[in-house]
């Protein structure tokens, strides 16, 4: 009921502030100020997704949770979106998802409002080494090369 109701609204909203700032400032400038928060929105998004990306490598380099620069990076797509959308109300709502505290705010609602029931990281749990936590056990198995098969281009030998 209330994605029936987003649809229905945000078109009227977005032609009643057309026509209220359109009869305040001009055809012209109305339709500049569109094309103008496209092009602005479209750079910010640009920076604001690398910056987003860089997050979300670094949580998978440390093996860290990486649900919050997922999110981050969701809400950056939906801002880009937004703001390539012709319209007033959605450049407020698409420039107000760009700003990082904002994003973190919708974050932490959303978290409050989803259960996760599990989060692993892998197929199968990792035991650290107890002297030094950089180290990661493993096991291998080590198989012999045929001396007889040509060089595999991956091996030095």
């Amino acid at each position: 009921m209330w994605l029936f109701l987003a649809f229905l609204s945000v078109p009227l909203i977005e032609i009643a502030l057309f026509i209220q700032i359109g009869g305040a400032i001009g055809l012209w400038s109305t339709l500049g100020i569109v094309v103008l928060t496209a092009v602005i929105g479209t750079f910010l998004v640009r920076t604001q997704g690398a910056l987003a990306l860089q997050s979300l490598r670094q949580s998978f380099g440390t093996l860290s949770d990486p649900s919050e620069p997922l999110a981050h990076g969701a809400m950056i797509l939906v801002s880009g979106a937004l703001l390539l959308t012709p319209g007033f109300f959605t450049d407020a709502i698409g420039f107000a998802l760009l700003v990082p505290a904002v994003r973190s705010a919708v974050f932490r609602y959303l978290k409050a409002r989803i259960k996760v029931k599990s989060f692993e990281m892998g197929s199968a749990p990792r035991q650290r080494h107890p002297q030094d936590p950089t180290i990661i056990d493993g096991d291998f198995k080590e198989v012999p090369r045929d001396p007889n098969a040509p060089p595999s281009g991956w091996t030095k030998h």
